[in-house]
C-alpha cells in the first residue's frame, strides 16, 4: 500500500503528478462535531500511480499538495467535489483551478440527476466499489490497509470514469457545458462562511422587517459562536430556534426562559445572556436597510397550471437530449419562470435557454402546445407561432 506519512514523501510524489494533464483527488473528513472539516485523509492518482496521504501524520506538511491544487497545467478531477474543495478553501485559502467534477458531467450526459459515485463507476467501468471502508473512523490510527485499499480506489476508478466521461463530452460537444457548471463550483463565494449572511441559509419565513432584523442579528451570532468554538451550528442553536426568537423577541430573561424550545435555565446561561443583547440589537435596526422580505408566489391555479405544464415540458427535453433534468432547470427556476419572462435564472441563459427556455416561454405564450404522440410526449408548434 503506498501510504504517505512524510513531507519529503508527499513532495516527491506531487512533483511528479504535476507533469500529468490531471490529477483525480478525493478526502476523507469528518464533521460531526465540528463546524470546520477535520481533514483526514487525502488520496490522488495520476495516469501511472495513485497514492493515499495520512493527512494526520505528525509533522506533515501538506503544502506542495496545495501547491499541485492551484498548478494551472493539471486538471483536477473530483467526484461531487464541493465538500472537498471546502476543505482546501478552508486549510490553504485557495481553490483548485482548473476542476472537472464527474458529477456534473455525468448529469451533463444524462446519468441522472446527482448520480452517485459507485453507481456511475459501475454503469461507466463494469467495476463494483467495496463499500465496507466509507464510514469507518477516518480520524483513528494507524488506518487499516482495508480503509487504504479504499481510498486508493476511490481516485483510481475516478480516473477511469474521468476518461469516458470527458470523451462522451467532446463527442457530443458538451465541454462548454460542464465548464459553465464549474464556474459556481470554482467561486469563492460558493465557500465563503460570512456570519453577516447565515440569515440566507435559513428555510424559516419571517414576516415583518422586525422579525427580519431579529433573525439576521442572531443567524450571525450563532454563526459567530460556531467557529469560534468549531462547533456545529445546531450545538448553539438549531434552526427552529433560531425562528422561534425571531417571532417571540424576547428581551429579558423572563421572556427567554418562555419558549419551549430552549432547555430549562437557559435564560440564565452566558448564550442566554447573549441572545438577549442580540434580539435587542434587531429589534433597533433601521427598518429600511433590511433586506426585502420574500414574499410568497402567486400560488394561483393559473400560475400553479403554468409551472405543472413546464414541469412536463422540462422532463420532455432532459429525455430527449438525455441531460439530466436538475442541471437545465430547478422548480424554483420554474416558479420564476411561470410570473416573469425575464426571470433572472440559469434557465434563461446560455445552452439552456436554447435548449429548454425558450420553448418554455413559448409555451407560456401559448406558441407552443404539448400533446401525446405514441405515448410520448411531444412540443407541437402552433399554426401562427414562431419556427
Amino acid at each position: 500500500m503506498n501510504l504517505i506519512t512524510t513531507t519529503r514523501e508527499l513532495a516527491d510524489v506531487c512533483s511528479r503528478l504535476a507533469e500529468y494533464p490531471f490529477v483525480t483527488v478525493d478526502t476523507e473528513f469528518l464533521r460531526e462535531t465540528t463546524f470546520w472539516p477535520k481533514l483526514c485523509v487525502v488520496q490522488m492518482a495520476g495516469p501511472d500511480e495513485a497514492v493515499v496521504v495520512d493527512a494526520l501524520a505528525d509533522g506533515l506538511d501538506l503544502s506542495c499538495f496545495f501547491e499541485l491544487m492551484a498548478n494551472e497545467q493539471v486538471v483536477k478531477v473530483f467526484h461531487a467535489g464541493r465538500q472537498d474543495i471546502e476543505i482546501i478553501w478552508h486549510r490553504a485559502n485557495m481553490i483548485p483551478h482548473p476542476v472537472f467534477d464527474t458529477q456534473v458531467a455525468a448529469m451533463v450526459l444524462g446519468h441522472g440527476d446527482s448520480v452517485s459515485y459507485d453507481q456511475l463507476v459501475q454503469r461507466l467501468t463494469g467495476q463494483v466499489i467495496d463499500k465496507s471502508s466509507r464510514f469507518t473512523d477516518w480520524a483513528r490510527r494507524p488506518l487499516s490497509e482495508a480503509q487504504i485499499a479504499y481510498a486508493e480506489a476511490d481516485v483510481t476508478h475516478l480516473r477511469d470514469v474521468y476518461m469516458r466521461l470527458l470523451r462522451d463530452l467532446e463527442k457530443r460537444g458538451r465541454g462548454d457545458w460542464v465548464a459553465e457548471e464549474m464556474a459556481v463550483l470554482i467561486s469563492p463565494e460558493t465557500y465563503r462562511q460570512d456570519p453577516a449572511v447565515a440569515w440566507q441559509r435559513l428555510k424559516t419565513r419571517v414576516r415583518k422587517p422586525r422579525e427580519l432584523g431579529v433573525l439576521i442579528e442572531v443567524a450571525e451570532w450563532r454563526d459567530r459562536e460556531a467557529q469560534a468554538r468549531d462547533v456545529p451550528r445546531s450545538r448553539v442553536l438549531k434552526d427552529e430556534v433560531i425562528g422561534e426568537i425571531a417571532i417571540q423577541q424576547p428581551t429579558t430573561p423572563e421572556a427567554l426562559a418562555q419558549l419551549r424550545s430552549l432547555p430549562k435555565g437557559f435564560e440564565r446561561s452566558n448564550w442566554g445572556v447573549a441572545i438577549i443583547e442580540t434580539v435587542k440589537r434587531g429589534l433597533a435596526r433601521d427598518p429600511k436597510t433590511l433586506p426585502a422580505i420574500e414574499r410568497e408566489r402567486n400560488s394561483s391555479n393559473g400560475a400553479h397550471a403554468t409551472v405543472e405544464l413546464l414541469k412536463v415540458l422540462l422532463r420532455m427535453t432532459a429525455e430527449r437530449h438525455a441531460v439530466a433534468a436538475k442541471v437545465i432547470a430547478t422548480v424554483d427556476d420554474l416558479e420564476q419562470i411561470a410570473a416573469d419572462d425575464e426571470a433572472d435564472v440559469a434557465a434563461l441563459r446560455g445552452w439552456r435557454r436554447e435548449l429548454f427556455g425558450n420553448k418554455a416561454l413559448a409555451l407560456k405564450e401559448g406558441r407552443l402546445a404539448l400533446a401525446i404522440d405514441r405515448g410520448r410526449v411531444v412540443a407541437v408548434e402552433r399554426p401562427n407561432g414562431e419556427h
